[in-house]
């Protein structure tokens, strides 16, 4: 673990898809440790058998449930409670950078965030598509994000 984050939302708040350039990426252990988050997990990783594909897990203070997401994974959560904080384990630092994100709402995604009535911030509504993001070459490689391929 490099670093350590809390994020704190209120109801309907989404923040992401995020992700980090790879190499080196960001690998994040995420839980919920106050209040209920829809937790979404988005395959960002060109090449990938997968890309472009999302699932989602409920995350709450009661189950204590957490999710792995492996270097080249976008991820974004929506607070379903009045309150909810999210923390984040991460395995490199945060850089600004190096940080990137992709539309939470593009419809190539079709990401269901299970409430009409959303805030998001000016960063995250501004965000590319997935398909304006793989023009540019912004995502991740698939071969990239394999630890033995880094290796060599």
């Amino acid at each position: 673990m490099a670093q350590a984050n809390l994020s704190v939302s209120a109801r309907s708040v989404v923040r992401g898809i995020h992700y980090a350039s790879v190499p080196p990426g960001q690998a994040k252990y995420v839980t919920c440790i106050s209040g209920r988050v829809l937790d979404i997990v988005v395959d960002l990783r060109v090449g990938s058998p997968t890309f472009g594909t999302w699932d989602s897990v409920v995350l709450d203070d009661t189950d204590r449930r957490a999710v792995y997401l492996a270097e080249g994974l976008g991820h974004g959560f929506c607070a379903i409670t009045d309150q909810a904080a999210v923390t984040y384990l991460c395995s490199e630092p945060y850089s600004p950078e190096r940080e990137h994100a992709v539309n939470a709402f593009d419809t190539q995604l079709g990401i269901n965030w299970g409430t009409a009535e959303v805030t998001i911030s000016d960063r995250d509504a501004a965000a590319p598509s997935l398909l304006d993001a793989r023009t540019a070459g912004l995502l991740p490689d698939f071969a990239e994000c394999i630890p033995d391929r880094r290796l060599s």
